[in-house]
């Protein structure tokens, strides 16, 4: 056979970068339209408050955790903060903020993938796209499509291992791998459970690594230089945290505080893994992997059989939308690959860890670490909303380690095995965010659609009354509440402060349990020693979570007493502060009797 002449072989990589290009722009813009349109049609007002408001809050000049309360660690508020200093107060900003980050980090997880396919597996590059596919309408932006800090968190660590899987390649260069080895720390001031498990699992993967280095006379200059450069990245976070808001104010509302209010029990967590049907599902993948290792390229009918076992768990969520039509039950089969995936993947990468060398070998297990970092938050599975890329990288990772490097299989298994995951899972996953199952916390599924007229807010869509409800609110306070005068918002479930350009007078701007550390007493108290003349409480909250609604109602009824009714909106009641020489109320001025347990129905 002759060989390709220069020619050819420059015009066939032209056509392979081309087909590159071509693939990326696929998936960015799959990724990010996919979140322009979940933006289109809804908004989930009690999460983007809790982002947008501190962050306007940071943006007005105050500092976190010294100014207000915040069990938050700081840089998706900052990041924002930043968005609203250089571009203004005007919404659909951080609808591009997101679309990009999202398109990008999809981008990323392809290109993670095409490095580890690569040189492993028959037509790696394919592969790694199919793969890449779901994240188009799973990527870290279309579950939940407003700035959040899982998601931020999560691309940070895609760059991070872009970045360690690209240097590899380049011999890891000593400057550009101590800076990297500074990346590994920015998850920790992001998120803190992801950042902490991300960063102790590279940790211990690294000194790993240097110790079997050691023992076996290879090089280990990369990952001390990485070690290092995170050492480095800590200390220069961790005096910037001292010469700004202190490091004990940083590590109680960061750690001790937010451990309090969000971390759940052990048993909580272990119990996602109880699935009676777990096992089966491990069970059939590990056959299928076992059937696919022992024939590598030799007979088909076993190879055909090895594909089918390994794509029954992913073909089976797909499988379901025929079945049943409830979106809780059809969510619960998705994300149930979670423990299927990190089982699998663990025990394949425990057996054959050693088929692989570098990067590769250790990522399974930083992965699965992580992964169970982020179900430190309430929501436990729910919390893979931000999350998905790292699923998909796992399966990756499982596939490299059904083969050798001199022993490929048939070139058709493992590219039709990707494309089958890809098409389950991107079926299941499109109806997963249709349904709004993973936001069914919220209420926003009735009414007309509207779409906000304020210029804050441009790009502001949700079905129901909130948005003209809220305007009505804006237009009232800018007609009769001086710019400056303290304002009290109960519960703080809109962009109040964002869309006013107000600045809070009182330290707590989103009064639940994660955010408020007062008890109502101790609110009143603040509240009397303090210059708040207003308060606005909003009557139906689009939130249906019974522990916000209950404080809101506890607030209010320590605070009534010092209030007098001054008006009633369609969704709000404004109140005045009482003082010594106001003249006497009404009978009747807030629409009830004296027995009235505060405005219209103040826990709806």
């Amino acid at each position: 056979m002759e060989e390709p002449t220069p020619a050819l072989a420059k015009t066939h990589i032209g056509l392979q970068r081309l087909m590159e290009l071509l693939g990326g722009i696929v998936l960015f813009a799959g990724a990010a339209g996919v979140v322009w349109w979940q933006n289109s049609r809804l908004t989930v007002l009690y999460d983007l408050s809790g982002v947008l408001e501190p962050a306007t809050r940071i943006a007005q000049g105050d500092l976190p955790y010294l100014d207000f309360p915040f069990p938050y660690a700081p840089l998706t508020f900052v990041t924002q903060a930043l968005v609203i200093r250089l571009t203004g107060a005007v919404y659909w900003h951080h609808i591009a903020y997101c679309c990009l980050v999202a398109g990008t980090a999809t981008v990323l997880t392809w290109r993670i993938l095409v490095y580890l396919l690569s040189e492993r597996i028959a037509a790696p590059r394919s592969t790694a796209f199919f793969l890449a596919v779901p994240l188009t309408v799973l990527g870290i932006y279309c579950v939940f499509p407003h700035p959040f800090y899982d998601p931020d968190a999560c691309f940070i660590i895609l760059l991070t291992i872009f970045l360690l899987l690209r240097f590899e390649r380049k011999g890891f260069p000593a400057v550009r791998t101590v800076l990297l080895g500074a990346l590994l720390v920015v998850p920790l001031f992001i998120k803190q459970n992801i950042g902490l498990a991300f960063l102790g699992g590279t940790g211990l993967a690294l000194i790993f690594m240097i110790a079997s280095g050691l023992w076996k006379k290879t090089v280990v200059r990369p990952y001390i230089l990485l070690i290092l450069g995170s050492l480095a990245g800590f200390l220069v976070a961790l005096s910037i945290v001292h010469f700004t808001v202190g490091i004990e104010n940083y590590r109680y509302w960061t750690l001790t505080f937010a451990a309090m209010r969000r971390t759940p029990s052990i048993g909580d967590m272990l119990s996602v893994y109880a699935d009676r049907t777990l096992p089966v599902w491990v069970g059939i993948f590990l056959l299928g992997a076992f059937l696919c290792r022992q024939n590598a390229g030799v007979k088909r009918w076993p190879a055909v059989l090895s594909t089918i076992l390994m794509s029954i768990p992913f073909i089976w969520p797909a499988v379901y939308l025929l079945l049943d039509a409830d979106s809780s039950e059809r969510a619960e089969r998705l994300v149930n690959l979670w423990p299927m995936v990190m089982i699998a993947s663990f025990a394949l990468a425990y057996v054959f860890v050693k088929r692989l060398n570098g990067i590769a070998a250790v990522l399974p297990f930083v992965l699965v670490a992580t992964a169970h970092g982020v179900f430190l938050s309430q929501q436990l599975w729910g919390s893979t909303y931000g999350i998905w890329p790292l699923l998909i990288i796992l399966i990756g990772v499982a596939l490299i380690l059904l083969v050798d490097r001199d022993q490929r299989p048939r070139a058709f298994e493992l590219p039709v095995l990707a494309a089958v995951i890809a098409i389950s899972i991107t079926a299941a996953g499109g109806f997963y965010i249709y349904s709004d199952e993973r936001l069914d916390y919220v209420n926003f599924d009735d009414g007309e659609m509207h779409h906000s007229t304020l210029p804050q807010l441009a790009g502001l869509s949700m079905r129901g009354d909130w948005i003209p409800d809220f305007e009505e609110l804006v237009r009232y306070t800018d007609a009769n509440i001086p710019q400056d005068a303290g304002v009290l918002y109960l519960p703080g479930e809109d962009l109040f402060f964002y869309t006013t350009g107000r600045h809070p007078h009182f330290p707590v701007m989103l009064f639940d349990v994660t955010n408020n550390p007062f008890s109502p007493d101790e609110i009143r108290e603040r509240v009397l020693a303090s210059d708040i003349e207003w308060l606005i409480v909003k009557d139906d909250t689009e939130i249906e979570a019974d522990n916000m609604i209950d404080s809101k109602t506890a607030i209010f009824d320590k605070l009534k007493p010092d209030f007098r009714s001054v008006d009633s909106l369609n969704n709000y009641e404004i109140y005045k502060r009482r003082h010594a020489d106001d003249p006497p109320d009404d009978e009747d001025d807030d629409g009830g009797d004296d027995n009235d347990p505060g405005p219209d129905d103040p826990g709806n």
